[in-house]
C-alpha cells in the first residue's frame, strides 16, 4: 500500500496524515483552503468552533516540542475536541515495559478518535496508522529525519497568504538539509503546488545525495543561491542528529550560510524570511533578519493553529461547510 492510499478513505477523503508524499495539489489545496475558514477563529472573543465536538484527541510526543505540541494543543480544543496529552516520560511504555502497540489498544479502548504522533523513528507514524482501529486518524508531527507534514503545509499556508500564486516564485530552503524532515516535506509540497523553482542551499557535506532528484537545484554558494528569490526557508542545524563532524564550526558555518541583512540583499526586496524553529540566532539566522520586516517567523507559529485545525477536521470527516460554521 503506498503512502497515499494509505492515508485516504474509500472516497479518497483524508483520513490520516503522515507524509505530503505521494499527495497531489487537489489535496493540498483543500487542506489550504479549509485553513483559511479557521484562520480568523484566534482572533474571535470566542475561540471556538464546534466540529469536532464529542471527539477525543491523544497528543503522543516522543520528542520534546513547544510549538508542534502546543498549537496541536490549541487545534483541538479551538475545535471543541476533548483533548489529552500522554505525558511519555512518565508512561508505563517509558517505565514499565509495556509495548507500544499495547499502549496503542488500550487507548482505543478509551473511545479515542485521532492519534498525533511525534517520534525519533522514521516511519513511526507509518507504522501506528497500519495498526491503530480503522475508525481511530493518525497526524505525524514529525518521525525521524522522514517527515513534518503539518509544518510543511503551515508553510504553504504562510506563503500562498504573502505570494498568492506558487507558479510564479523562486523559493530557497537553506540549511541542515540532511537531517531536517521539515526540508523533505517542504520540498514535496512545493514541487506538487507547482513552484516555479525550488532551490536548496547547504555545504554538500549537509546535502543529501539524492535530493536533486526531487525536481530542486542545489546550491552550495548562500548569495549565489538566494539571488533573486521570493521566499527564504531557514533551517534549524541538527547537532543532535549528526554523526561525526559535517561543518568546521558553528561560527564557520554562519560565516558561510547564516542569514545576515547583507546576504538577503540578493534575494528579492519583497522576499520573506521564515524559520520552522527553534530559531538558533548567530548560527542560521542574525536577530536582526528573524525580527526584521521581511520575517514571517511568528506569522508561521499563528498559522499553524489554523492549519492543523483543517487537517484535524478532515481527517475526522468534518470540513467547515460555511465560514460562519467555521468561526461559530
Amino acid at each position: 500500500m503506498t503512502a497515499s492510499n494509505l492515508q485516504l478513505d474509500e472516497q479518497g477523503r483524508l483520513h490520516h496524515f503522515l507524509t505530503i508524499e505521494g499527495f497531489n495539489r487537489r489535496i493540498l489545496t483543500e487542506i489550504l483552503d479549509n485553513a483559511e475558514g479557521f484562520a480568523t477563529v484566534g482572533s474571535k472573543q470566542m475561540k471556538k468552533a464546534p466540529l469536532l465536538r464529542g471527539k477525543t484527541i491523544v497528543n503522543l510526543f516522543f520528542e520534546t516540542s513547544t510549538r508542534t505540541r502546543t498549537t496541536f494543543e490549541l487545534a483541538a480544543k479551538r475545535l471543541s475536541a476533548d483533548v489529552v496529552t500522554i505525558n511519555i516520560a512518565q508512561s508505563a511504555v517509558a517505565n514499565k515495559g509495556e509495548s507500544l502497540l499495547d499502549m496503542l489498544h488500550n487507548l482505543e479502548a478509551m473511545h479515542c478518535d485521532m492519534f498525533v504522533v511525534r517520534h525519533g523513528e522514521s516511519g513511526a507514524a507509518h507504522f501506528i496508522a497500519r495498526h491503530v482501529a480503522p475508525h481511530i486518524s493518525v497526524i505525524n508531527a514529525g518521525d525521524g529525519r522522514h517527515a513534518h507534514p503539518t509544518q510543511a503545509m503551515l508553510d504553504m499556508f504562510t506563503i500562498r497568504r504573502h505570494k498568492q500564486n506558487f507558479a510564479d516564485l523562486k523559493v530557497a530552503i537553506v540549511g541542515d538539509l540532511m537531517h531536517s524532515r521539515v526540508a523533505r516535506s517542504e520540498i514535496h509540497a512545493l514541487t506538487t503546488l507547482g513552484t516555479g523553482e525550488v532551490r536548496v542551499i547547504a555545504p554538500k557535506t549537509l546535502v543529501p545525495p539524492a535530493v536533486s532528484t526531487l525536481g530542486v537545484h542545489v546550491f552550495h554558494d548562500l548569495r549565489e543561491g538566494l539571488r533573486d528569490v521570493d521566499v527564504v526557508i531557514m533551517l534549524r542545524l541538527q547537532r543532535e542528529r549528526m554523526e561525526g563532524a559535517l561543518i568546521p564550526s558553528e561560527q564557520e558555518y554562519y560565516h558561510l550560510y547564516g542569514l545576515t541583512e547583507e546576504k538577503l540583499a540578493y534575494a528579492k526586496p519583497d522576499a520573506i524570511v521564515m524559520h520552522p524553529g527553534p530559531i538558533n540566532r548567530g548560527v542560521e539566522i542574525e536577530s536582526a533578519v528573524a525580527d526584521g520586516p521581511q520575517s514571517v517567523i511568528l506569522e508561521q507559529v499563528s498559522n499553524g493553529i489554523a492549519v492543523r485545525m483543517a487537517v484535524m477536521a478532515m481527517a475526522l470527516g468534518r470540513q467547515p461547510g460555511t465560514e460562519r460554521e467555521a468561526q461559530a
